[in-house]
């Protein structure tokens, strides 16, 4: 078993990565100090993985929303909960599927080996029957029309739908009342068999452990998993978006407003460190709290606190998201869109660039004083084809340049879409 050390001289800190013998990889950042541990167990698995064929076979297409239907169900066990095994050992544990991994965790202060051998057994261990999965149906449909109950589920959705042609990124993570009616057990088997491989998936611990003893309790829990060959499948997707506006009315306060730019991809390849280190030195420079553009749109009363941004990329998607509330929420995109232009013609100021480049640096040296983040961002960037350190490196190297170059090749204004949630 292979044991690879991960140095960062700039930061003088190290994890460790394996490759264990059950195909599983595994990542320890110990951190002195810590009387906490966190450990995330994920795989590759998300929404959007509704179309796949395993080793050249036939082509598989399952009801949407079964990755978090599958999440759902994998607590769940002959003998009872995961839950209530939790519970004997103190530790807060939790589970999430995003678009594109299905996760499972836990953190702790007392009894982490125990606490870690449940989330390694029962993710291994599916137990699904025709009576445990329609009782989830109606579980999970509730949840389903709650969440179409949701200004700020439906602003995003909304904006997704008219973004993307094809691409399943526009379709709910839960899926709908409809599509989950058609989710039986063999479905869920044969997802669980294809995703669930553990040569699809990581686990990650960080903070108050150690390499052996975390490899000490894989080599008693995981089992051995013949790896295969996975194809995920999607439709070709236009750069163009569906359409520059939607809207909807919801009860709401103030309306709410996502503004995406949709970004070209090339096939399912995801942004690379530099690309995202650049990427998040721009956005910061562009629109953070300290930027001119935030600062025009407070001092005209358009935005509030609220106001965010987002790089939001995936296999086969890619856009940055301006999000908030607003009572004039054409007006505020139309600045934002504005302000890009005058960017892109007139160039960066240097100083911008410099202000930016050391903010988002220090946040993501920050970042590493949280066990939490650190476990998370790392099986994520495993997921990506990324490194923790690489990604630092990439902002502490990146050079006015560079920016420009990333400025050139985002925030297309002719190419986004307005999602309005407004009051009746």
């Amino acid at each position: 078993m292979n044991i690879q050390e991960i140095k960062s001289d700039l930061l003088s800190e190290k994890y460790y990565k394996v490759k264990h013998k059950s195909g599983l990889t595994i990542y320890v950042y110990p951190m002195q100090g810590y009387s906490s541990t966190y450990a995330i167990f994920g795989t590759k698995y998300g929404s959007i993985n509704n179309t796949f064929k395993i080793d050249n076979g036939e082509v598989v297409k399952v009801p949407d929303g079964i990755a978090h239907y599958l999440e759902h169900k994998l607590f769940e066990s002959e003998d009872g909960d995961a839950f209530s095994r939790y519970a004997k050992t103190g530790a807060n544990a939790n589970a999430y599927t995003s678009f594109d991994k299905t996760c499972y965790l836990f953190s702790c202060t007392d009894n982490f080996e125990s606490s870690l051998e449940i989330l390694l057994d029962f993710v291994q261990s599916p137990y699904f029957t025709d009576e445990t999965v329609a009782k989830e149906q109606g579980i999970i449909g509730q949840e389903i029309k709650m969440y179409d109950d949701s200004p700020a589920w439906r602003v995003m959705f909304n904006m997704l739908e008219n973004m993307y042609h094809n691409h399943p990124v526009k379709i709910d993570i839960a899926g709908t009342v409809e599509s989950i009616a058609k989710i039986t057990p063999q479905y869920l088997y044969t997802c669980y068999n294809t995703y669930y491989n553990l040569n699809n998936m990581v686990l990650c611990v960080a903070g108050n452990t150690d390499v052996d003893t975390v490899l000490s309790i894989a080599d008693k829990t995981l089992k051995d998993s013949k790896e295969h060959k996975l194809e995920n499948i999607f439709e070709n997707e236009p750069f163009e978006v569906v359409s520059d506006y939607v809207e909807q009315t919801l009860p709401v306060g103030m309306p709410l407003f996502n503004l995406g730019f949709k970004e070209k991809v090339s096939g399912v390849k995801r942004a690379d460190e530099k690309t995202l280190a650049y990427t998040e030195i721009l956005l910061f420079l562009l629109a953070s709290s300290t930027s001119k553009l935030y600062r025009k749109l407070m001092d005209q009363n358009l935005i509030n606190s609220s106001f965010s941004y987002e790089f939001f990329e995936g296999e086969g998607f890619c856009a940055t998201i301006f999000s908030g509330e607003s009572h004039a929420p054409k007006q505020v995109a139309q600045i934002i869109k504005d302000y890009i232009t005058d960017l892109k013609a007139n160039g960066i100021e240097e100083e911008e660039f410099e202000i930016a480049k050391r903010a988002t640096y220090g946040d993501a040296v920050a970042a590493l004083n949280s066990n939490d983040h650190i476990a998370n961002i790392i099986t994520d960037f495993d997921f990506t084809h990324r490194e923790l350190y690489t990604y630092i490196d990439a902002i502490a190297n990146a050079t006015f340049e560079d920016i420009k170059s990333r400025l050139s090749d985002m925030l297309f204004v002719d190419n986004s879409t307005l999602s309005v949630i407004k009051n009746a």
